[in-house]
């Protein structure tokens, strides 16, 4: 019987749990999916063991929401550190109208939170709130597609980002709603613990891991997701938080509970790469990554798990040859 690396198994790599609180703040005529998506995610990672504790907010014990569904509130907010996020779900702009029915004290505690050190993001018409409470202006944002020009009217200091899931700007997060909601906690996951834990999550919730629309469409570790085997997604699970590292095919099809064959078979079948090639795709964008952020092509081999720059120089040209001179 094939010898199962401890390092490979499910969890083994985890670093320590960022805790944080989820604010969720509530508006009557919220849309329940700008809500609920979010929510789950974040409920979700704590699932996995993410210390994420879910509030929700509102001036009213009871919040009415657009689908009909009665929402229950406290109305003391709970400690919010710099480690916690603080989100604005968005409401019926036909109901309250793009500015929306946050108090002049709420929009204080986003612009607080904010100031400290935090995180302020938004789903749907929820920007409006963080462009009262001063959060946009000088800074890229977006929202929903329907009134993204009323956005732009109403701050004009603010840069809208059109037709795009989110935009991320000096912790301030927008996102365009409804399902993009889902997007943007998703991003948060993935910055804060990685895009394996963030690919876990999205597995859990059976949605497609994607990024910012007006970016790459999606790194290795999103793009080649959108598939339903399970033993090649704990193999790429496994890759990804071990990209860096030796792994034979052998350990990896051990750990997935599947022989050698049956896991190159599948691997190649759903991403159209082998094992070995999902891992240098990995060790490549991730080199590109640090080679854009200044470090030379030897540093970042080292750094991804090549012994030198040659097979880096390789893997560039051949994946991205209008980069293959860089460095």
């Amino acid at each position: 019987m094939a010898r199962v690396d401890r390092r490979l198994q499910p969890g083994a790599s985890g670093a320590a749990p960022r805790p944080g609180a989820v604010v969720f703040l509530l508006v009557p005529q919220v849309h329940l999916l700008d809500l609920a998506g979010p929510a789950q995610v974040f409920s979700t990672a704590a699932d996995i063991g993410y210390d994420y504790r879910l509030h929700y907010v509102a001036a009213t014990p009871e919040v009415p929401t657009v689908q009909g569904v009665t929402l229950r509130a406290d109305t003391d907010w709970p400690p919010l550190d710099r480690d916690g996020l603080l989100v604005v779900p968005g409401w019926r702009v036909s109901t309250h109208g793009p500015a929306g029915p946050v108090g002049r004290d709420d929009l204080r505690r986003l612009a607080d939170h904010h100031a400290a050190g935090g995180t302020v993001a938004s789903v749907c018409a929820g920007a409006f709130a963080l462009g009262r409470a001063g959060l946009l202006d000088g800074r890229r944002c977006t929202t929903h597609h329907e009134v993204q020009d009323e956005l732009a009217r109403r701050h004009q200091a603010a840069r809208v980002v059109r037709d795009v899931l989110y935009v991320v700007d000096d912790r301030v997060v927008t996102s365009a709603g409804i399902a993009s909601g889902i997007d943007v906690a998703l991003h948060l996951v993935a910055t804060r613990h990685g895009p394996a834990a963030a690919a876990r999550v999205a597995r859990a919730l059976v949605v497609y891991a994607r990024r910012n629309g007006h970016e790459q469409q999606a790194s290795a570790m999103m793009r080649h997701r959108s598939h339903l085997s399970d033993a090649v997604h704990r193999a790429q699970d496994l890759i990804d938080a071990h990209y860096a590292e030796p792994l034979p095919l052998a350990d990896l099809a051990a750990a997935c509970g599947v022989s050698e064959r049956t896991l190159s078979r599948l691997f190649r079948q759903v991403t159209g790469l082998t094992p070995l090639g999902y891992q240098q795709l990995l060790r490549v964008e991730r080199a590109e990554h640090l080679i854009g952020h200044g470090a030379t092509v030897e540093a970042a081999a080292r750094a991804v798990g090549f012994t030198d720059a040659r097979m880096l120089r390789r893997l560039r040209a051949r994946t991205r040859p209008s980069l293959a001179l860089a460095g």
